[in-house]
């Protein structure tokens, strides 16, 4: 072999190279995922956040012939966790389950780490959950207009529990208050369970509680209900009116669990975990088991979770300001 034919091989050996690395990018996007799958959630094990992700991550995992794993990353009012996805490689193997308290966070907080509408790419609302209007047995109003006549004739001496402070049976509560034109008080509890057991004693009049949490208790006549919080009625209790339907008009306060990744995961691993999951959610088996749980699915595309996202964000901005809410 002569030199000229010898000096020929490196460079035919780099044209490969490259030709071969020009390539990488689409392999390892029709390859993904390669590798387990995290799912961030904000919150401890057993509530309707961790139940729909966890739904989802089973049978994700069988979709996609990978692992999804769900983990529970508790604290700061969800802004731990999603600090950290925030910070996670941009590549969709760290995912966050995102929440209706996100939206509260992004005006509650005046100098988060992380920005919920910059720095994230969503993927799709899985599913959302509304709260039922509760009131203790003994309150004389058996309706909701009965309720918002009493209200008035003796303002604030009605009161409603919430699970915290800028949760979502709070603002339900603070959204009833200025629609309907009422003064009824707010006494926030640590959670959801005392909150109920407070109610059915009588120590609270009424509670705009997340359905899975009281639903048992409607159904023994513990405590009982008048209306749901969302724009239609529930899947999971069609028997209750909507506040809209009772005179509220617009009237509409759900939590919502949606998936979200880092801002610059690439557009296909995206859209592939969307086509997926959203496939899923429409399997009639899976959304029995989330209907059993009060979770109505939703299964939307990416770019029709950010618009709901940015107007849900703008809603709750107006409705802390004018209910004069923040962190004590």
């Amino acid at each position: 072999m002569t030199l000229t034919k010898l000096s020929t091989v490196p460079r035919m050996a780099a044209a490969l190279l490259l030709l071969c690395a020009a390539g990488l990018p689409q392999a390892r996007a029709e390859t993904f995922p390669s590798r387990p799958i995290r799912i961030l959630v904000p919150y401890a094990p057993g509530g309707g956040v961790d139940f729909v992700a966890r739904t989802v991550a089973q049978h994700l995992t069988g979709a996609l012939g990978q692992s999804v794993i769900v983990e529970n990353k508790p604290g700061g009012a969800t802004n731990i966790a999603t600090e950290a996805v925030a910070r996670a490689d941009a590549d969709g193997y760290t995912l966050l389950a995102a929440s209706r308290a996100n939206a509260v966070n992004a005006t509650l907080y005046k100098s988060l780490h992380f920005d919920i509408q910059k720095d994230f790419v969503p993927i799709t609302v899985m599913a959302q959950i509304p709260n039922l209007l509760v009131v203790t047995p003994s309150l004389p109003a058996k309706t909701v207009p009965e309720l918002i006549a009493l209200a008035k004739s003796e303002p604030g001496k009605l009161t409603f529990a919430s699970a915290g402070l800028a949760g979502s049976t709070h603002l339900a509560g603070e959204l009833f208050n200025s629609m309907a034109g009422t003064n009824i008080l707010h006494v926030p509890y640590r959670g959801g369970a005392p909150a109920v057991v407070d109610l059915m004693s009588g120590q609270v009049n009424m509670y705009f509680a997340t359905m899975p949490s009281v639903i048992n208790f409607v159904n023994s006549g513990k405590v009982r209900a008048l209306a749901v919080t969302s724009a239609q009625r529930s899947v999971a209790a069609p028997q209750y009116p909507t506040l809209d339907e009772l005179g509220l008009k617009g009237y509409s306060e759900v939590s919502w669990i949606g998936l979200m990744a880092p801002k610059g995961t690439p557009p296909e691993v995206v859209k592939k975990l969307n086509t997926t999951i959203v496939k899923i959610l429409h399997d009639p088996k899976v959304k029995a088991q989330l209907l059993a749980q009060g979770a109505e699915t939703v299964a939307n595309s990416p770019e029709e979770f950010a618009t709901f996202l940015n107007q849900d964000i703008a809603n709750t901005a107006k409705l802390i300001e004018a209910a004069h809410i923040a962190l004590q």
